[in-house]
């Protein structure tokens, strides 16, 4: 563990401690309420790390000049990815996005989901669901923990880094009543903070679909979290223009 230290900034190292101890707490649960799944919980289950194994592996090196972008995060990047062919038509964009996961999850698969694949520059959307509280209680301080790591192991391989605002959400139809808009503002307003600090670009999703109620309208979010295609049409305009200045940078 000492050795594993010397490698990652202190930030990174706890990063990766506090979501092996998410695992544990998810394990405990899952065991506790099937004694079944008791041999089944794994780390790598936890992580998804099956879930884009073999598109991995079928996916070549980037060519010489390619400028390879991965988009990684929740449901919403998998969602969106669908879209990629006619919203991004020509760039070769990847989609490495897994329904329901935390940035406790995220950070355990993104070596192989993102670093492994060498592209030019990543975009994390993440931590919707750490509000929701779908692999238990996150504190603020945890999820920010998480999205540096992320970062922090991104640029040190020479990535370029586009951190996304997380999207409004005045309720989510899985966990009612959690009133998650002002921690959602709270931890945008961390990641513009933070992006600065790091050279690192901020990407706005939050103040282009907010409303009254600081959550998003039916012909964006149908379910109030998850794009509708206009949404994503939306979000792709935005995105790009700021993809392709990340990556003209020195």
């Amino acid at each position: 563990m000492h050795l594993l230290a010397r490698f990652m900034t202190r930030g990174t190292f706890f990063a990766i401690m506090n979501c092996f101890r998410v695992f544990l707490a998810a394990a405990a649960l899952a065991c506790s309420s099937s004694p079944a799944m008791s041999q089944q919980v794994s780390a790598a289950e936890f992580a998804g790390l099956a879930r884009y194994r073999s598109a991995n592996a079928q996916l070549p090196a980037p060519g010489p000049n390619e400028q390879r972008v991965v988009f990684f995060g929740n449901s919403i990047t998998e969602g969106w990815a669908r879209h990629f062919a006619t919203m991004f038509p020509g760039r070769p964009y990847v989609g490495r996005g897994i329904g329901g996961q935390t940035t406790a999850q995220m950070v355990l698969r993104f070596r192989q989901d993102v670093v492994a694949l060498a592209p030019k520059a990543v975009v994390i959307l993440a931590g919707t669901n750490d509000i929701a509280g779908n692999t238990g209680p996150a504190s603020l301080e945890e999820i920010e923990s998480n999205l540096a790591a992320m970062t922090e192991l991104a640029q040190a391989n020479g990535i370029k880094v586009l951190l996304c605002s997380v999207l409004p959400v005045f309720d989510y139809p899985w966990k009612p009543g959690l009133q998650p808009a002002a921690k959602i503002v709270a931890l945008n307003t961390w990641l513009k903070q933070y992006a600065a600090t790091r050279g690192a670009t901020f990407v706005d999703y939050h103040a282009r679909f907010a409303d009254e109620r600081q959550g998003m309208r039916p012909e964006h979010a149908a379910d109030g979290v998850h794009p509708t295609d206009a949404g994503y049409r939306i979000m792709a305009d935005l995105v790009e223009p700021l993809i392709q200045q990340a990556l003209a940078k020195r």
